[in-house]
C-alpha cells in the first residue's frame, strides 16, 4: 500500500534552514530533488521551469550545482531570490538591526490613526480587527525603516519574517491539501498580544538570519517569467530538469500566498489575483474563470489514447472544466515544445505532477505528460508512482521522467 509519505512534501522542509523560511504547502520536499540529483550525478546546468519558492535551486546551490529557476508568480520569485542570495555578515547585522529598531518602535505606539491594510477580500476573515491593527502598525514601522535602508537584501529578510508572522497569526488553517480557515474566535486587544506579535516578527527575524549564515556555492539565477516561452528568456544549455508544474485541480495557483502578495505590494486588487491566475497553467481565479467559458484549444494537439473522450466526459457535467482541464494540458505542451529549444543532447528531465478528478472522471495525468513527451521526441519516457496524496481516495503523485 502506498503512503503519504510527508517527508516527501513540504513538511519536511520546515526544519531544513532557508528551505523552511515560509511556509507554501504546493512545495516538494528537498529529499525528492536530493534524490534525484543522487540519481544524476552531478550536472553541469540545472532548470526549473515552475519554481515555486525555489526549493530545486536552493538544493542545487547547497550542492555546488548552478540552476536557472523560472516562476511567474513576482511574489515567489522575490522570495526565492531572498533565500537563494550569498548574504554577507554586514547584510546580516543589518538585517539584525533593521529587526530591533521596527520592534522597538511598534512597542511605543500605542495605536495610529489611518494605518494602511491591504484590499484584500474578507480580510476579516484572516485576522480580527484588533489583531489586523497590530500588524497594521507593524508593517508600518517596516515601510518607514525601507528608505533610511541602504541595503534591500537586509530588508528582504524583515519582510519574510513578517510574512512568517502575518500566517501565524491568522485565522489560515493547513489541515487540508490547500488551505481553509478556523471558527474564529473573540480577540481581546491589550498590550500583551501586541508584545507578542512583535517578539514573533523578531524571533522570526533571527531565525532567519541564522539559517542565512550557511553558506551555498552555487549560482541560481531567478527569472520572473513565462515557462511557455523558456527558449525567449536566455540561450542556454539545460543538462538536467527538475520540476513540479501547477496540477489541473481547479485550486487557484495564488489562492495560499495571496495575503502576502497583498500585504506587500504584488497584488492591488482582485481583478490583478485574476490576471495573474489566467496566466498561470493551472489557475482558476475570478476573472481567469469566466475567461474559460470563451477559450478555444486552437491548433495543439494532445497526442494521448482517449484523451478527448475524458474533456468529452467532463465537458457533460460542466463546460467549464472541461475547457479548464483541456486548457491545462494545452499549455503544458507548449511549454514542453519550449523546453525542447534549451536541452543538450541526452539531457535528462523530471516531472513530479499528480492526476485529478473532476465528477467522475479520473484524469490520467501522468499518463498524459509522457504520450506529450513522447510526442515532442523524448526517449526512456517511464512514471514512477510517488506517495499517495492527502485528499481523494484515487489521488497520487508520480514522478515522470525522460531523456532528450
Amino acid at each position: 500500500m502506498i503512503s503519504q509519505r510527508s517527508d516527501l512534501t513540504f513538511k519536511h522542509n520546515i526544519k531544513q534552514g532557508r528551505h523552511g523560511w515560509l511556509r507554501l504547502t504546493p512545495a516538494y520536499s528537498v529529499k525528492v530533488v536530493q534524490n534525484l540529483l543522487e540519481y544524476v550525478g552531478k550536472p553541469e546546468l540545472v532548470l526549473d521551469p515552475f519554481s515555486g519558492s525555489g526549493t530545486t535551486g536552493l538544493v542545487c546551490a547547497e550542492r555546488g550545482i548552478n540552476c536557472n529557476l523560472i516562476e511567474i508568480n513576482p511574489f515567489l520569485a522575490w522570495l526565492a531570490r531572498a533565500k537563494l542570495h550569498h548574504y554577507t555578515t554586514s547584510e546580516l547585522n543589518a538585517a539584525k538591526a533593521i529587526a530591533y529598531a521596527i520592534a522597538q518602535q511598534a512597542s511605543l505606539e500605542q495605536q495610529l490613526d489611518n494605518l494602511w491594510i491591504p484590499p484584500l477580500n474578507y480580510i476579516e476573515r484572516w485576522w480580527p480587527r484588533e489583531r489586523l491593527n497590530i500588524l497594521a502598525n507593524l508593517f508600518h514601522n517596516l515601510q518607514v525603516q525601507r528608505p533610511d535602508v541602504e541595503d534591500s537584501l537586509a530588508m528582504n529578510i524583515a519582510m519574510v519574517a513578517f510574512c512568517r508572522t502575518i500566517i501565524d497569526w491568522s485565522n489560515a488553517s493547513f489541515n487540508h491539501q490547500s488551505m481553509s480557515f478556523k471558527k474564529q474566535q473573540e480577540i481581546i486587544c491589550n498590550v500583551s498580544e501586541r508584545a507578542l506579535i512583535i517578539n514573533s516578527f523578531v524571533d522570526y527575524c533571527i531565525q532567519l538570519i541564522d539559517s542565512a549564515k550557511q553558506e551555498i556555492d552555487g549560482t541560481t539565477t531567478v527569472w520572473n517569467s513565462d515557462s511557455r516561452c523558456i527558449q525567449t528568456i536566455e540561450a542556454r544549455s539545460y543538462d538536467c530538469v527538475i520540476t513540479s508544474p501547477p496540477y489541473p485541480n481547479r485550486i487557484s495557483y495564488i489562492r495560499e500566498v495571496r495575503p502576502y502578495m497583498y500585504w506587500l505590494g504584488f497584488l492591488k486588487n482582485a481583478r490583478d489575483a485574476g490576471e495573474l491566475d489566467w496566466q498561470a497553467i493551472g489557475g482558476t481565479w475570478g476573472i481567469a474563470t469566466s475567461r474559460l467559458a470563451q477559450w478555444e484549444p486552437g491548433s495543439v494537439q494532445i497526442e494521448h489514447p482517449g484523451f478527448k473522450n475524458i474533456i468529452q466526459d467532463i465537458h457533460q457535467r460542466s463546460p467549464i472544466l472541461g475547457n479548464y482541464v483541456y486548457k491545462y494540458f494545452v499549455d503544458i505542451s507548449i511549454h514542453l515544445y519550449s523546453l525542447t529549444h534549451v536541452l543538450v543532447k541526452g539531457a535528462k528531465i523530471f516531472y513530479i505532477v499528480g492526476n485529478s478528478k473532476f465528477y467522475d472522471t479520473l484524469v490520467p495525468v501522468e499518463e498524459i505528460y509522457m504520450s506529450l513527451m513522447r510526442q515532442y521526441g523524448f526517449k526512456n519516457v517511464k512514471s514512477e508512482l510517488l506517495r499517495k496524496r492527502n485528499s481523494k481516495k484515487e489521488l497520487y503523485e508520480f514522478l515522470v521522467s525522460a531523456q532528450w
